[in-house]
């Protein structure tokens, strides 16, 4: 990965200089990286790790930059000499990609000089918050349909790296494929793709373009069939040329629908290439396609197997950001963490103070039953009955009696040295269908999902009661 040490904002570069000049540049801090509560986001998909890493192990700063920075005339003599040896010395754990994550839980948490700390924010966030943003569209996406999807978005992704990451996201979400040939040349991933409607006008008819398609590929004969009269003349030609190449010996892969009513045609499509005896041949969608059309066309008994879906998810409308952000938590002075939080008259902009992690409670059948933030260093004896209560609805308790607990954030780095090791993408995917088959389908649909208990574990509770208390002169 290139290096991006400059991928930052100028705040961050004035207030190391400050630090640095106050001394309280190799102060250690605590910061979490989590996303606020909003509407369509009631859980999402961690994602972006791994680009995460690519950017922490490549920090540093060049002669150009240290030079670029010089010329702003914002910074002392002090702060270049301190940036000519840069490099990330501190602690950083994070949700491994593809575990379900909610709002306020901390995707991942820093524990470093303010000097490093406040440098790496802006990067963080825009690596994470967008593949988290899209792995969680695309999540919400597959959960709809029965069939595989196909991830068509390069052309309206805002920028080449959106498009490229994307991609990657995307799979992590649930995705079978991406036409971008780019991302499967990167990480490695299926890319699928037919032909566009072009093709078929470049031709002097439909059927001679079918008939040169299916002759160049006749092992993956996929016809775009809405390109004049999808019914009329569409579908008819594909049955044609499907006899002839079956004739020969092929078997055809099916056909792709891009416009017009998609239940309707898809419906009647399926007539037709069953009755010509093509029931194995697929039925593609593509179109202007989200999550909600998903499940409009089931409920109208769409006959589609499979799905190619661009600009929806690959932009994740209609949210254009998940709205991550990186809170200061802690100070550490003399060995001891003094916990920092953000009071709001907005709880929601209300943070959680201290160094914490989260757990997940699972029912004996192994469901997903609630998540508790928690300070670091809290332990908890599963042999023991559980009680948790909501953060704000004090009364609403729930006791758990036979249950167990998994912590989700993991060391990435320790005194600035990688300790995890990065798992191959489709290792990543793999796990994130299985921490998605965790959850009940209630959790996860689009309207009225059940509400997810997260709750604060009863130290950090308190500790959070004592500072709001303290904020408002409140003994």
């Amino acid at each position: 990965m290139r290096n991006l040490t400059m991928l930052t904002d100028l705040y961050q570069l004035t207030m190391m200089n400050a630090y640095l000049s106050a001394g309280k540049a190799d102060e250690q801090a605590i910061f979490d990286v989590f996303y606020r509560p909003a509407l369509g986001l009631e859980f999402a998909v961690a994602a972006g790790l791994e680009q995460a890493i690519d950017y922490i192990n490549n920090l540093h700063f060049s002669d150009a930059d240290i030079e670029y920075l010089r010329s702003l005339n914002c910074f002392n003599e002090a702060f270049f000499e301190r940036l000519k040896t840069f490099k990330f010395s501190g602690d950083i754990y994070a949700v491994r990609e593809g575990d379900i994550v909610f709002p306020s839980e901390p995707i991942l948490t820093v524990k470093a000089p303010l000097f490093e700390a406040q440098l790496i924010e802006t990067a963080l966030l825009n690596i994470i918050n967008h593949q988290t943003l899209i792995a969680t569209k695309t999540a919400k996406m597959v959960q709809e349909t029965e069939g595989g999807i196909a991830e068509f978005g390069l052309r309206r992704a805002q920028g080449p790296d959106a498009g490229i990451y994307g991609a990657r996201a995307s799979m992590i979400g649930g995705c079978k494929s991406t036409s971008n040939v780019f991302a499967g040349q990167m990480f490695g991933i299926k890319i699928s793709g037919t032909h566009a409607h072009s093709w078929v006008m470049s031709f002097e008819s439909e059927l001679e373009a079918f008939r040169k398609y299916a002759e160049v590929y006749p092992d993956n004969c996929l016809l775009l069939v809405d390109t004049y009269d999808t019914l009329g003349s569409g579908v008819p030609n594909a049955i044609k040329v499907f006899d002839e190449i079956s004739a020969k010996g092929y078997q055809p892969v099916g056909i792709r629908l891009d416009s017009g009513d998609l239940a309707y045609l898809s419906k009647k499509a399926r007539e037709m290439l069953d009755a010509a005896g093509y029931p194995q041949a697929k039925i593609f969608a593509s179109g202007d396609i989200d999550e909600n059309i998903l499940v409009s066309l089931k409920a109208q008994g769409a006959r589609i197997d499979a799905w190619g879906i661009g600009t929806k998810l690959i932009t994740a409308a209609p949210n254009p950001a998940l709205g991550g952000v990186y809170k200061l938590a802690g100070i550490v002075k003399d060995g001891v963490i003094e916990p920092k939080m953000k009071v709001s008259n907005t709880p929601e902009k209300t943070t959680n103070p201290g160094f914490k992690t989260t757990y997940r409670i699972y029912k004996e059948d192994g469901m997903a039953a609630a998540d508790l933030i928690a300070l670091k260093d809290e332990v908890f004896d599963t042999s023991k009955p559980l009680t948790i209560f909501h953060p704000l609805e004090t009364w609403k308790k729930k006791t758990f009696e036979k249950y167990s607990m998994r912590e989700l954030a993991i060391p990435i780095y320790r005194a600035g040295k990688q300790v995890y090791e990065i798992p191959a993408l489709d290792e990543t995917i793999a796990f994130a269908a299985k921490s998605k088959g965790e959850f009940w389908d209630e959790y996860r649909r689009l309207t009225n999902p059940h509400i997810y208990k997260v709750d604060l574990s009863d130290g950090l509770f308190e500790l959070k009661r004592k500072l709001i208390n303290q904020a408002h002169g409140v003994e």
